[in-house]
């Protein structure tokens, strides 16, 4: 298939008329296409471009402010779990020691205060919602004066042991000056590895 090229109108091309003319079309169209460049921008007027630069700025200036609120949160939570960590570590026993540590305490501040130790038992129960915590329930049982009792429970208070004062029940011997105290607490132990518990 032979391609036609194009023909001017004879003579068209000699004509200076038709030479302005066409001249004269493509600075007209030119200029067309400049007038609408400038008064519609491709990317928007200068004012248009002026208003997304601010509404762009204030964005990022909002995204800004949003993360470092985010990096305090952050930083709030780490310092939390860590004192967390700290008064699990501190307060809470292990329930391998619980025994001898508790007991062992709670003798000397006895003996210290002057009461005369008797029996003692305790159990475990576990915390609901936790698989690594579960309370101690200690049952103690004393013989002392009214003063030696009021000397143990002081020193119970000023323990660093967390332990919660649940009962305590004192009554009178027979022919004397002395009681027989019970003391029913609460202590809270941790499993150090998993099956301890």
């Amino acid at each position: 298939m032979r391609l036609n090229r194009l023909r001017l109108p004879a003579g068209a091309s000699k004509d200076p008329r038709f030479i302005a003319r066409t001249v004269i079309a493509v600075l007209l169209v030119a200029n067309l296409m400049a007038a609408y460049a400038v008064f519609r921008p491709l990317g928007g007027s200068a004012e248009e471009l002026d208003a997304e630069v601010a509404s762009l700025q204030v964005q990022l200036q909002q995204r800004q402010a949003s993360l470092q609120r985010l990096r305090a949160l952050v930083s709030k939570i780490e310092q939390a779990r860590k004192a967390g960590d700290d008064f699990l570590t501190t307060y809470f026993m292990d329930r391998r020691t619980l025994s001898s540590t508790i007991i062992g305490e709670l003798s000397a501040a006895a003996k210290d205060a002057g009461m005369r130790p008797k029996e003692h038992a305790y159990t475990f129960d576990d915390i609901e919602g936790s698989d690594t915590l579960s309370m101690a329930t200690i049952s103690v049982n004393y013989e002392g004066t009214y003063g030696d009792l009021l000397e143990f429970v002081n020193r119970l208070d000023k323990s660093n042991r967390f332990l919660i004062l649940d009962t305590l029940t004192a009554a009178p011997q027979q022919g004397g000056t002395n009681l027989n105290v019970n003391i029913k607490m609460n202590a809270f132990v941790r499993k150090e590895e998993a099956g301890t518990l």
